[in-house]
């Protein structure tokens, strides 16, 4: 049995804010008909399966981890995304956080931002 969904008077709670974004990004693409709820259901249930056969507790603390997984096997199979382009904004992500200074919000740099950087380390 899944974890409930933490809520309060004001609708669902989440202890992230990416949770939430991770949340209503796969409510948005159902919306939009790139799938269906029962193939968004399925892929949930495909990934906390993974989880369960890995052993790895039960307990509701990564439910959005696996609900990110999920998300985005589910992405590149519908060919929404690849898992390269994926795994690059992954990666410009957690290259920005390691450089930002502590308090001050990550941001990534423009494609132009980036296009010109690279130029110059050539």
């Amino acid at each position: 049995m899944l974890p409930r969904l933490p809520r309060d008077e004001g609708g669902p709670v989440f202890a992230e804010p990416w949770q939430a974004q991770a949340f209503a990004l796969a409510v948005k693409l159902s919306e939009h008909g790139h799938f269906t709820w029962k193939e968004w259901t399925t892929a949930l249930a495909d990934a906390l399966k993974v989880a369960a056969i890995r052993g790895e507790p039960d307990d509701g603390s990564r439910y959005y981890e696996y609900w990110l997984a999920a998300l985005e096997r589910l992405v590149a199979a519908k060919g929404l995304s690849d898992p390269a382009a994926m795994l690059a904004r992954k990666e410009a992500w957690a290259e920005a956080y390691r450089h930002t200074p502590h308090g001050k919000p990550v941001e990534l740099p423009s494609k132009r931002e980036e296009s010109c950087s690279n130029k110059k380390s050539l």
